[in-house]
């Protein structure tokens, strides 16, 4: 079966940085449709972080990440990153990273990806940790 499998998180001050990484295995194809980085706070729904489409480039960042949160890439190392700076406590979580064979009736862009909050693989997630 294909996995996810996230790391990088970490516990961190207020203003700092991490980097996500997520490595995909188990398949034999090394392109998807959509890939994205969701997160679930304590005692809160998870919810889309960034998503991207690998085919236009069609990129989406929610509004609390956006200027601050980075998603990329890269199809020959079969990883997907999220680069995060000015860390605040309200990031968090534990995130998520996942991807999408192809696009559907429901999904039809990186903003849907992330709004509907759906996706074919899920990794196990990482921790994130933002304190003074």
């Amino acid at each position: 079966q294909v996995q996810l499998v996230e790391s990088g998180g970490g516990s961190v001050q207020p203003g700092e940085s991490l980097r996500l990484s997520c490595v995909v295995s188990g398949s034999t194809s090394d392109r998807y449709w959509a890939i994205g980085w969701f997160r679930q706070a304590p005692g809160k729904e998870r919810e889309g972080v960034s998503c991207t489409t690998t085919t236009d480039g069609d990129t989406y960042y929610a509004d609390a990440v956006r200027g601050r949160f980075s998603i990329s890439g890269d199809t020959a190392k079969r990883m997907v990153y999220l680069q995060m700076i000015s860390l605040k406590p309200e990031d968090t979580a534990l995130y998520y990273c996942a991807a999408l064979d192809w696009r559907s009736e429901d999904i039809n862009s990186a903003r849907e990806m992330c709004a509907l909050n759906e996706a074919d693989y899920w990794g196990q997630g990482t921790q994130v940790t933002v304190s003074s």
